[in-house]
């Protein structure tokens, strides 16, 4: 029997370089939750999200397998290819949580309103705060790609 809250929840993300505002997300995720399935966003609908990214789908689900068996040994986990805004977690009856960022936490609503026009129980919505890089603002992939921070938040 686990100790965690939950027995599964949902995230999502495009991970297209990996950094401490994800290991937040991923850290939560884990620490609540004895299985988590992770949304990776596939590259066509990174597109149409106007996302341009650097990896390609395989080699950023490679490294996010990684990160996550480097970092954070023993956990139970699924990535699945995101073709659209929800991904497994609209369907998974079992799933009890979705883990966001403040900046996707509108997303839990809209998950739940799907989820309740499809016959399912509406799910915990888990809002991790936003990580800040060393000049107080947010880290994202943006930023790393423009060279204004590394994945740490250090300045560069």
């Amino acid at each position: 029997m686990s100790d965690k809250q939950y027995n599964l929840v949902a995230m999502g993300g495009t991970f297209d370089i990996i950094h401490t505002g994800h290991l937040a997300l991923l850290n939560t995720a884990f620490l609540i939750s004895s299985k988590v399935i992770i949304g990776l966003t596939g590259d066509e609908f990174a597109k149409t999200m106007g996302k341009n990214i650097s990896n390609n789908y395989a080699s950023r689900a490679e490294s996010l397998k990684s990160e996550i068996i480097d970092t954070f040994p023993d956990s139970d986990f699924d990535i699945s290819k995101l073709e659209n805004d929800f991904g497994p977690a609209i369907l998974e009856e079992q799933v009890q949580a979705l883990v966001v960022s403040e900046e996707t936490k509108e997303k839990g609503k809209i998950l739940n309103d799907l989820r309740i026009k499809t016959g399912l129980s509406e799910v915990d919505v888990i809002i991790v705060p936003m990580v800040l890089a060393k000049d107080g603002n947010r880290i994202s992939t943006t930023r790393i790609k423009k060279k204004e921070i590394d994945s740490k938040g250090n300045l560069a």
